[in-house]
């Protein structure tokens, strides 16, 4: 038998007797560094505080959650790195919906019953195969996506055992990198190979990244067709409809999907907030009410939450279901920093509503007070807390909320939807104004690194178009222009691993965010220029 003396372990399950009989199994196995949990929120706590090497988990756990939704937040929310092993635990009853095609599925599932030789010959193999795709892991916690393609090739030839996984890790890094034309080639290798649900869905993918909707769409329709518990695709199904503007099909796929699988809260949240959007407030009413419900049983719950409850309360003329929302939030979550701010503007809304214009306007202030000190806050806040300086006469405050959504919105649509906004309040002419005034800030940016590099200050060019970034972290013009500055910095200064890492970077983002420009191709081949000038050693992935 293999020696799993060092290997350390978490049990998450709820029922006291299966939690021993567990323990009891993997001291039986040679795992001896077991701890216990008896819930989701139980495990996530001691996952921050301590990584092990494999976690066992039951997949019904309790508090509304299960053990697909536990990975899927301990992985999104980085809890755990890749190394660490999940094996899930099931009945055989539920096995063939626990194993539905998941995107992020386990390492492994055990069938109860079972004995103990079973479950040491599950981990030892489990291990065998971590073991392999260790280096590709490490790289990737490292943030060296080239080196992670790079060693995904080499396990491929060390281990062709596993080639399906390395394949997938490739595939999957290309997509994170933003190389959707890369990632569309492994994936159809692996679909010469083997028609696998994950690499049709990657497949996807990569067409809804070149933003080719229909193809995408086409392709996630036929995997929910055949798989009804096959939730990602749900999930990328919604993604690409709503992408394609189609947000009444966005809104009845995650209605589906919520159907299927009612404890997602990143699902549902999101099935909420296209609801309101279409104004839907009662949709979006019983699917938020929903959110926060749950979200009281999760580590990951959210005063944003409360804010958008509130909001499709108000909309259905709900107001003391909202007053007692606000209580809540304010009871719950005020303490926190987002949480004051969340707290202030919901009172906004509903003093607003109830006609008490000094209050309201006093919890405007307040947000704006609490959102200068917090910085960073998401889009939706952001949208929430102009629309309140409008609707209050803070046109000067609103103007600046609504300056910075223009200046770091990630997709043209938040900008629309800005613009909408303050057009339904009579603003269009002032949201032109802004638009302009945002596009000739880039214009200058760019105009004043192009200026230093031509005088031959590539030191100030760089650091011109770092700071642009900075300010428009999410501006493709920027982004672009502050990539080629890093690069007319290697070719007039000789190589800097840094600068050329930090090219790559920005490049990524570029294809990610526009991946059809028109110029990006030209700056892909100066880096490759670039790298064969310097004799920069560079394997084609």
């Amino acid at each position: 038998m293999a020696d799993l003396s060092a290997v350390t372990a978490l049990v998450i399950e709820a029922n006291p007797n299966m939690r021993t009989q567990l323990r009891t199994m993997l001291g039986e196995s040679g795992v001896e560094k077991v701890q216990l949990a008896v819930s989701a929120g139980a495990a996530v706590r001691k996952l921050r505080e301590t990584t092990f090497d494999l976690i066992l988990c039951e997949y019904h756990i309790g508090d509304g959650q299960d053990g697909q939704h536990l990975l899927e937040d301990l992985r999104h929310n980085n809890i755990i790195p890749l190394s660490t092993l999940f094996i899930m635990v099931t009945g055989e009853r539920q096995y063939e919906k626990v194993v539905s095609a998941a995107e992020l599925a386990p390492n492994d599932y055990v069938l109860k019953p079972f004995a103990a030789d079973t479950l040491h010959t599950r981990i030892a193999r489990a291990i065998i195969k971590r073991d392999a795709l260790l280096p590709i892991y490490k790289l990737i916690d490292a943030g060296d996506t080239p080196g992670a393609l790079r060693a995904c090739l080499e396990g491929e030839r060390a281990h062709p055992q596993y080639l399906l996984d390395f394949l997938r890790l490739r595939a999957e890094l290309h997509i994170f990198a933003g190389e959707a034309d890369e990632a569309e080639v492994v994936y159809q290798q692996v679909l010469k190979l083997r028609a696998i649900p994950w690499a049709r869905l990657g497949l996807a993918k990569a067409l809804y990244m070149r933003q080719r909707y229909g193809e995408a769409e086409d392709l996630l329709a036929g995997l929910v067709d055949e798989n009804d518990q096959f939730l990602d695709a749900y999930d990328w199904l919604a993604r690409t409809r709503e992408a394609a503007g189609e947000l009444a099909k966005a809104r009845d796929i995650l209605a589906r999907a919520a159907a299927v699988s009612p404890h997602r809260l990143g699902r549902l949240r999101r099935l909420g907030a296209i609801a309101l959007e279409m104004d839907d407030p009662h949709t979006a009413e019983t699917v938020l009410g929903e959110v926060v419900r749950k979200g009281k049983y999760s580590d990951f719950r959210d005063p944003d939450d409360h804010v958008w409850l509130m909001q499709a309360q108000i909309g259905n003329g709900k107001l003391e279901e909202a007053a007692a929302t606000l209580r809540d939030l304010d009871r719950s979550m005020a303490s926190t920093e987002r949480g004051k701010l969340c707290t202030a503007l919901s009172a906004a809304m509903l003093h607003g509503k109830l006609g008490d214009e000094g209050k309201a306007k006093a919890a405007v202030e307040s947000a704006l007070s609490e959102s200068r000190r917090l910085g960073k806050l998401s889009l939706g806040l952001k949208q929430e807390l102009a629309r309140a300086c409008f609707d209050h006469g803070m046109e000067a405050a609103g103007t600046e909320v609504v300056l910075d959504i223009m200046r770091t919105a990630e997709t043209p649509r938040a900008v629309e939807n800005t613009c909408k906004m303050l057009d339904a309040r009579g603003y269009a002419p002032l949201a032109q104004d802004l638009e302009k005034q945002v596009h000739q800030e880039v214009r200058a940016l760019v105009a004043t690194g192009a200026e230093k590099a031509k005088a031959g200050d590539f030191d100030g060019a760089v650091t011109e178009m770092l700071s642009a970034v900075g300010k428009m972290p999410n501006n493709v013009h920027v982004l672009f222009n502050a990539a080629l500055a890093l690069l007319r910095h290697i070719e007039n200064r000789g190589w800097s691993e840094q600068y050329a890492e930090q090219a790559q970077r920005l490049i990524d983002r570029v294809r990610r965010q526009d991946p059809n420009n028109a110029r990006l191709p030209a700056l892909k081949e100066f880096h490759a220029t670039l790298k064969a000038k310097f004799g920069i050693r560079d394997i084609k992935v």
